[in-house]
């Protein structure tokens, strides 16, 4: 299954290879991949950015594990592996440690590509980008549970099975310990009515620390070979301006979706600086992500930006009131050029009312005369400001 690759994704597809072309990226792409080839866990590496929080690489042990192909695992989410007995609310704390950003441990119940339901720890990390903090990627490992408890606590004795072992499809058994096969002990699986007489499956503390385990190499891998990849990542968060400048993956997705040029900048930060700023805008003003993110919105102006209209926007910036005027910009072209910005600032609210950010739209005044009857320039701002608040209020963020 292909895929449509996020920038900031370690992975670049094959579709993306031009013909007689091999491009850095795509070489850097395989010296990743190759790598984590190499590694003996089962694991799986998603992209947030791309729509339905696709996996983008999974290793051979996984493969081994589910009994998929590469083929069919890349390009679907990790719900696909689940099924009726899977535990609700262990799939809403991973949803809600993703929402959050956070790392999660779980017991899971998965369902492999014969059908059959094993138990395994799920232990998922966020990997962020050394430069602006962003999580680009989640790293989801997987141990197979060798025992589970029953429903009194007790724990069933594994004595006298090795016909049963021996008889069994796959040679593995429903057990409340585990099954030893060839000196190695096989992981838990049960048919849908054994499943009944189960409680929850909990791991040993040696199989949460090969866990533990396996994150670690796999993020010392990513991180070792993301600086070939000139997109260096990390296990924590740690953006160049500071922390306080990050938003949440799920916020900057929501973002991503309004093609239109426009930044949102936080009122509760000294000098209210930008936090995000859309592609339209740098297209629109010339300037690189980095070149934005914590700057006040005043580093456009100039010696011709008519300094009462920065004072108006200052006054209802003061008053948390909306705002739109018409201002001399300048782009960060090579010419220097400059351009008439009719732009609309408002404030953006979270559920309790509190001013959480202000956005502001830009529109370049020379557009307004080639703009559709049918919308004018100051509905379409409008309605960019509306999709800015429905994104804010529907995640989960933290405000001053």
């Amino acid at each position: 299954m292909s895929i449509t690759q996020s920038p900031a994704s370690l992975f670049t597809a094959a579709t993306e290879e031009k013909e007689g072309t091999f491009n850095n990226a795509r070489c850097h792409s395989l010296w990743i991949r190759e790598a984590l080839d190499e590694l003996p866990h089962s694991f799986t590496i998603t992209d947030p950015f791309i729509s339905g929080h696709p996996i983008v690489f999974a290793s051979p042990g996984f493969l081994k594990m589910t009994g998929y192909s590469r083929e069919e695992v890349i390009g679907r989410n990790g719900r696909a592996f689940q099924g009726p007995k899977t535990n609700r609310r262990s799939i809403m704390e991973i949803r809600e440690a993703i929402r959050e950003e956070r790392p999660v441990q779980v017991s899971l119940l998965n369902y492999r590509k014969s059908g059959s339901p094993f138990w395994m720890l799920f232990h998922m990390i966020p990997v962020f980008g050394s430069d602006d903090g962003r999580v680009i990627h989640f790293v989801a490992v997987q141990v197979p549970i060798s025992g589970q408890k029953l429903r009194n606590g007790s724990v069933s004795d594994v004595s006298g099975l090795s016909e049963m072992v021996l008889g069994s499809c796959r040679r593995e058994v429903c057990l409340g310990s585990y099954v030893h096969q060839e000196e190695r002990a096989l992981p838990v699986e049960c048919d849908e009515q054994e499943l009944e007489n189960w409680e929850h499956c909990e791991a040993s503390e040696s199989e949460k620390l090969k866990s533990a385990e396996a994150v670690s190499n796999v993020l010392a891998t990513l991180t070792r070979y993301s600086e070939f990849a000139g997109r260096l990542v990390c296990g924590k968060r740690n953006c160049l301006r500071g922390s306080d400048y990050c938003l949440s993956s799920s916020l900057v997705i929501s973002l991503g979706r309004i093609k239109h040029s426009f930044v949102l900048t936080n009122p509760c930060l000294p000098d209210m600086p930008i936090v995000y700023a859309s592609d339209a805008f740098l297209t629109l003003t010339g300037y690189k992500r980095h070149e934005v993110l914590g700057q006040n919105c005043r580093f456009l102006s100039g010696v011709d930006t008519d300094s009462s209209v920065l004072y108006e926007m200052k006054e209802c910036i003061l008053k948390g009131k909306p705002c739109t005027v018409q201002i001399l910009n300048y782009s960060n072209r090579k010419d220097k050029s400059t351009f008439w910005n009719l732009l609309h600032i408002s404030p953006v609210r979270n559920a309790s009312g509190k001013t959480a950010y202000f956005v502001g739209v830009q529109m370049e005044a020379s557009c307004r005369d080639t703009e559709s009857k049918d919308l004018r320039p100051e509905t379409r701002q409008l309605s960019v400001v509306g999709a800015v608040r429905v994104a804010v209020r529907s995640s989960f963020m933290v405000t001053c």
